[in-house]
């Protein structure tokens, strides 16, 4: 049976002054009937707000290099394993990579990432991207990179470019990722992370909904993200594009996906949580939900291969809603 808003509630006073969360709520939280959801989201609400306030933390990016990719994951237009109607193209110059940058530099966007498609970037290429983000200004924008499995000497030039953050997803937890990728393995990207972390990156990572996971293994990423002390965590959610093995196999719903926000707000309550690909085609008419289900961020504009919400649109919704962006 659900539990009651008020029981919720009282979960969520109790981390915001640090009760520990048990395995057993975490379990009830995530078994909760997407029907129940918003009996979750006061308490969702109340832990954003107590650690992000009113700020919503607004990131954009660029498809540095798109398609041709080696690996197989299931869910991903640009695998060469699939047949899919992308745009196939290999890595921008730098004088495309700094041109949305410095579009930004005016705007309420906190955070530009270049992302590339590939197991991941040869040094000479890794070096073109960080020539590209030394060229750009540090004072009001923050730089993130997406470049695959790295070497540390890569890590190196990025960090001296002045990028800050490396995002590298789990994408879903350990016992689901060997029927949604086996080109590499969840210990690969693992191991990527802690690379990056020990060359003085901050994290992030998250994952991707919609591909066949259990409740429990929601959970379980959500615990390895916990584990691995993850500074941001992305949520997307599958945009089932044909030609692709996912094509047509999502199960998601408005009210599952803000259940899985809940869920991850409840048990990462100190970190950021964006709301990435597939907010618009999932989510729907609940898309303004995703604050009070405990995001105190989302991905503004284009995603890597489909199209996304235009910033005038997200940032009319968050002033409407009560919110800011963070500067």
């Amino acid at each position: 049976m659900p539990l009651n808003i008020e029981h919720y509630l009282s979960i969520a006073r109790g981390i915001i002054t640090d009760s520990p969360l048990d395995l057993k709520t975490m379990e009830d939280i995530c078994e909760t009937p997407d029907e129940s959801v918003f009996n979750l989201l006061p308490g969702a609400d109340l832990i954003r707000n107590f650690h992000k306030g009113k700020k919503i933390h607004l990131c954009t990016i660029c498809n540095a290099k798109s398609g041709k990719c080696s690996e197989d994951c299931g869910f991903c237009p640009q695998s060469a394993f699939h047949q899919t109607q992308i745009e196939n193209y290999g890595l921008l110059g730098e004088e495309e990579l700094t041109q949305i940058p410095k579009s930004l530099i005016d705007t309420p966007v906190n955070r530009y990432s270049v992302v590339t498609s590939g197991r991941g970037l040869g040094s000479d290429a890794v070096d073109l991207v960080a020539q590209a983000f030394s060229s750009l200004e540090k004072k009001r924008l923050s730089y993130c990179a997406s470049l695959g499995i790295l070497q540390d000497r890569d890590f190196e030039a990025l960090k001296k470019a002045g990028v800050t953050r490396y995002h590298h997803n789990l994408e879903t937890g350990e016992s689901h990722f060997e029927k949604i990728c086996t080109t590499h393995t969840f210990k690969n990207r693992v191991d990527t992370i802690k690379r990056a972390q020990n060359a003085g990156f901050e994290i992030c990572s998250g994952g991707i909904f919609g591909i066949g996971e259990t409740n429990r293994q929601v959970l379980e990423l959500a615990l390895e993200l916990k584990r691995l002390d993850v500074d941001a965590v992305p949520l997307n959610f599958l945009s089932p594009i044909p030609g692709t093995r996912m094509e047509g196999r999502s199960n998601l719903t408005p009210l599952k996906c803000l259940k899985i926000i809940a869920l991850f707000r409840y048990v990462l309550p100190e970190k950021d949580i964006f709301i990435c690909g597939g907010r618009q085609l999932n989510l729907k008419q609940l898309v303004p939900y995703i604050f009070h289900a405990g995001a105190s961020g989302m991905m503004t504009g284009n995603y890597l291969t489909t199209q996304g919400a235009g910033l005038g649109d997200d940032l009319e919704m968050i002033t409407q809603l009560g919110f800011e962006p963070l500067i």
